[in-house]
């Protein structure tokens, strides 16, 4: 990439962090550049972690590596992550026990789990476990520890000794990032920690990622790609990375 490209990117990610959004249009005037040019480089900036793609433009959530709040990313990609939650419920045991994992995808899958079948659902997340608390034909498990306050999850020692009694027929894990090089990773260590203990304690495990997360490293490495079976993702996933993928041995589901 040639000088000017880069000092374009900076700009656009100087501009969303001071103002919290970007727009294409605006963009393209302003640098004097067309706006397909703006839209290959917002994506640019959205694989290295610094700004979501939105329609139109983008926005700023994980400036100088902070990781967005649960109504920030509830609202993020929402048809898409909706779409993988559809497809992932192709993944789920007829009757059996399975993990999930606090993430807003993975709270779509609760939403969505039949309720006419017979499973045992172990969960660290506070909104899974009310969402599920009250369903007859679930038996719920929640994990203890203590609790995240931007993911509203359980972490720490308990969290993963708990973990460390638990054999599921799938687990449903959520990453903030995910390559064939680094793996599944996440922008926080404690959670990096009990992500590792869910991914122990399923005999299969599943990633629910938005195109967003793949082909992006945080800052917790959580586990090697060839710990991950199967990710479901969406039509917008890069066929070079879903090639990758599949070449280390994931298969991979778009939805």
């Amino acid at each position: 990439m040639d000088v000017y490209a880069q000092e374009r990117l900076r700009a656009i990610a100087d501009r969303a962090r001071e103002h919290g959004r970007v727009e294409v249009a605006a963009l393209a005037a302003e640098l004097d550049v067309t706006p397909e040019t703006v839209r290959r480089d917002l994506t640019q900036l959205e694989r290295r972690g610094l700004l979501r793609r939105v329609h139109g433009g983008a926005i700023a959530i994980e400036r100088f590596g902070f990781e967005p709040g649960l109504d920030t990313r509830q609202g993020l990609f929402a048809p898409q992550k909706q779409a993988i939650a559809e497809a992932a419920l192709a993944e789920l045991p007829d009757g059996g026990s399975i993990i999930l994992d606090a993430g807003t995808t993975t709270y779509r899958l609760a939403e969505l789990l039949p309720p006419d079948r017979e499973l045992s659902v172990v969960t660290h997340s506070l909104p899974i476990a009310i969402l599920l608390s009250g369903r007859p034909h679930i038996t719920l498990h929640l994990v203890g520890g203590t609790i995240r306050g931007r993911t509203l999850a359980a972490v720490g020692a308990w969290a993963e000794r708990s973990l460390a009694d638990v054999r599921a027929d799938v687990a449903f894990l959520g990453a903030n990032g995910l390559t064939v090089e680094d793996g599944l990773t996440t922008p926080d260590l404690s959670e990096a920690v009990v992500k590792r203990a869910l991914i122990r304690a399923g005999k299969r495990v599943v990633v629910l990622a938005d195109h967003s997360k793949v082909g992006r490293t945080d800052l917790g490495l959580v586990a090697p790609i060839g710990d991950v079976d199967t990710l479901v993702s969406d039509r917008d996933l890069d066929p070079a990375l879903s090639e990758e993928l599949e070449s280390a041995g994931v298969r991979v589901v778009l939805a």
